[in-house]
């Protein structure tokens, strides 16, 4: 490895295979009757968890050894500023331990402060979804784009929580009433979804970094929206939404107009 500073495609190329020695990992342990632990903030971790990060900590390490690292379960590293790893070893660990197939492993590399490279690994579905910036964003290998829905009553909506929305505000009521489909196809696979052009938008009302990490530049290489609720383009917001291009603008005037409970 020289000293020299790596290229986007030489973080992407890492990030890629991070996440899928990670989410191979994850299910030797799925839908083996795994039982999850309790963290302090009550969310569930396991071992596969625990395990799935040390090897995607192990392989960033190996190409890039002063880089920092921040991941869910074992809390940040210290290292170069410029370089900063986000990952989350398994988003979605509920579905994970009820034996759904929609988890994901997530991994996101900052570049001076910039979110620019982005992973999201479904592993049992196999389904790898990645992207930097000015790279695109690719769908198991093949060029992937948001879908041109442009009416509202035509797209499909995802949360990961629909009580957590409502508790929050009115703002996924008015969704529903507006839109064709709503599912809880939600964490990591809800915002693939979005990037492959099979769903139009991607709600969470409360957000960590590691959760979303890759997703700014994966909707920005896929010709889509990532932002907090306000519309700020940021992966430390409180919360999230993606959306496809053509329908940013009605979504974010729903959510900055949300009545809040």
């Amino acid at each position: 490895m020289t000293m020299t500073a790596p290229t986007l495609r030489e973080l992407l190329d890492v990030a890629v295979d991070a996440a899928y020695l990670a989410g191979r990992s994850t299910l030797g342990h799925f839908q083996t009757g795994l039982r999850p632990d309790l963290k302090a903030d009550n969310t569930p971790v396991t071992i596969a968890d625990k395990e799935a990060e040390k090897i995607l900590r192990a392989r960033i390490l190996r190409d890039f050894p002063t880089h920092a690292i921040l991941g869910e379960e074992e809390g940040a590293s210290e290292g170069d500023a410029d370089y900063r790893w986000i990952v989350d070893p398994i988003d979605g660990t509920k579905s994970f331990v009820a034996g759904v197939p929609l988890y994901g492993v997530l991994v996101g590399v900052e570049v001076r402060g910039e979110p620019s490279v982005g992973v999201i690994y479904i592993p049992a579905l196999n389904d790898m979804i990645s992207a930097a910036t000015g790279l695109g964003c690719t769908w198991n290998g093949r060029s992937c784009r948001v879908s041109d829905v442009d009416r509202m009553e035509n797209a499909l909506v995802l949360t990961t929580s629909v009580s957590s929305c409502q508790k929050r505000s009115d703002a996924f009521d008015q969704l529903v009433s507006r839109t064709r489909i709503q599912r809880t196809w939600g964490d990591a696979f809800g915002y693939a979804m979005i990037a492959t052009g099979r769903a139009e938008v991607m709600l969470d009302p409360a957000m960590n970094p590691w959760d979303c990490a890759p997703m700014l530049p994966i909707m920005r290489e896929a010709g889509g929206h990532f932002s907090d609720w306000s519309g700020k383009a940021t992966i430390h917001g409180a919360d999230a939404v993606a959306t496809n291009a053509a329908l940013a603008s009605p979504v974010m005037e729903i959510l900055k107009s949300e009545k809040k409970y």
